[in-house]
């Protein structure tokens, strides 16, 4: 898509030209909603919640945004009223990322990010490469959009996005600076502020060097604990910009590295020491994930967007064992809503296309987008085709095919534990045999099994998940409280 003009002449024409897709991303986000609260009385208690959090949200989003959110709220749903106005609804969704990240420390969200330049970079010039691992079910990946933007103030620009969605995860200007988010631990605010992707949004528009980046960012006051990775081809390097509610940080790396890598903990000065920081590294996957990127920055001593594609599909664990297909500490978490890759000195972006990071990595040319003041609406696609990574040849093997049937049996096996429903004698062994790597699949066959009273079976699989790399540390944990309470039924 693209777009040019005031904030309002841009908010309506995002809004026409992604009429439909705005009606079905609401739909398939309040079906979510209604999924994880089927309760109406605490829907009602949810609703009167968000608004009282939000009551001074629209006081820390700038004028120019919220205009643009109003022109693009014009072709929302009616369907929703009921929960709030359009206009107020699209603002609010712009903070559902915070909202759900500070009341959730949303599991849903587990990104990697890697910067490389100097001697790391194969051409010497700046390489960055992010997964997007932002999950809200399937229905809400399948349509992404890749905006081109030209404001009629600050500079033009690139993002990866969704429907009605004007704040930015990813994305890169006409000056060769790049923005990407990874959420941190938060502690739970008292009040909205400035959604992360709106703050982002801003230094994408505003900024050209590291900075001016770290300028705008301090001066909005944010909600949540976030990295903002900024590359830049003027410092010819990236850094982080490390925010939370009550502190501000930049990570820099010594001049001899040439490298940055960032997954889900902090590591500034200000930040890194903090007790939910620690408590990050512990117990989440973020460390594992960032020893992973470490090693294959190590394999690799020159990084080109063929080789930053190929980290960003990896599947395998620490010293490339099996963790199964799906396992969070993988880069590649089978889940991702995109992948991106940028080249911000020759203004070069290459974004996944379906499914996950597998499918091929698309180029566009930033140079030629932006290049003319009347676009080129004669052209039929703005890919620079002959630069496009191919498609991972996983996608043809199948492990894979092994994997999409795993995800469809996984979810009556939730239904099954859900329900306390019998199972097939085979599906035991079809299920794990989907996906044998993975300890998930032992774990939910020995819930299974102590429910019902086959304490046998069930010692069996909790024991066989043991063995398995586990995501997180409670989940061992619960794991192994499991175990016990078998042995105890067989004793």
């Amino acid at each position: 898509m693209y777009v040019e003009g005031d904030p309002l002449k841009r908010g309506l024409v995002i809004g026409c030209l992604t009429d439909s897709l705005i009606k079905k991303q609401e739909h398939v986000f309040f079906s979510k909603i209604n999924d994880l609260v089927p309760s109406h009385f605490k829907q009602r208690l949810l609703r009167g919640f968000l608004k009282w959090y939000n009551r001074k949200l629209y006081l820390n989003i700038p004028e120019e945004y919220k205009t643009e959110i109003y022109g693009i709220s014009e072709y929302a749903s009616h369907d929703f009223d009921h929960i709030a106005p359009r206009y107020l609804r699209s603002l609010y969704l712009h903070g559902a990322h915070d909202i759900g990240h500070a009341l959730q420390d949303l599991a849903l969200v587990g990104c990697s990010s890697f910067a490389a330049w100097g001697d790391k970079s194969e051409d010497g010039s700046l390489i960055l490469g992010r997964n997007f691992d932002f999950y809200a079910g399937d229905d809400f990946a399948k349509d992404k959009i890749v905006v081109f933007e030209k404001p009629d103030k600050g500079y033009p620009f690139m993002m990866v996005t969704w429907a009605g969605m004007i704040g930015v995860c990813s994305g890169m200007n006409n000056k060769g600076l790049t923005v990407t988010i990874n959420a941190g631990k938060s502690k739970i605010p008292l009040i909205a502020k400035t959604p992360i992707s709106i703050l982002t949004r801003e230094i994408l528009q505003y900024a050209s060097t590291i900075d001016e980046a770290i300028v705008i960012a301090k001066k909005r006051k944010v909600f949540v604990s976030e990295s903002i990775m900024i590359g830049s081809a003027a410092d010819n390097k990236a850094i982080l910009i490390e925010v939370s509610p009550d502190s501000f940080g930049v990570y820099e790396v010594p001049n001899t590295m040439n490298q940055l890598l960032c997954s889900n903990h902090f590591q500034s000065s200000e930040l890194k020491d903090n007790k939910r920081n620690r408590a990050q590294i512990l117990n989440s996957h973020s460390k594992y994930r960032m020893d992973k990127m470490i090693q294959l920055m190590d394999e690799n001593s020159k990084i080109n967007p063929n080789i930053a594609a190929d980290i960003l599909r990896n599947k395998e664990g620490l010293n490339n064992l099996p963790i199964g297909y799906g396992n969070e500490k993988a880069l590649n978490q089978m889940l991702a809503h995109h992948g991106v890759i940028f080249k911000p000195e020759q203004l070069l972006v290459w974004v996944s296309s379906n499914p996950y990071q597998l499918g091929e990595f698309v180029c566009y040319d930033l140079n030629t987008i932006f290049s003319n003041n009347n676009f080129n609406i004669d052209k039929t696609t703005l890919q620079k085709e002959e630069l496009n990574i191919s498609k991972d040849p996983f996608l043809e093997s199948e492990a894979y095919k092994n994997y999409e049937m795993f995800r469809i049996e996984d979810r009556k096996m939730d239904a099954v534990l859900e329900n306390n429903s019998i199972l097939d004698s085979s599906f035991v062994k079809k299920y794990q045999s989907l996906n044998p790597d993975f300890w998930m699949v032992y774990y939910k066959m020995g819930v299974y099994f102590y429910k019902q009273k086959n304490y046998r079976e069930a010692k069996i699989n909790f024991e066989k998940a043991l063995t398995k790399e586990i995501t997180t540390l409670p989940s061992r944990q619960k794991i192994e409280k499991c175990l016990k309470k078998t042995n105890r039924k067989l004793q």
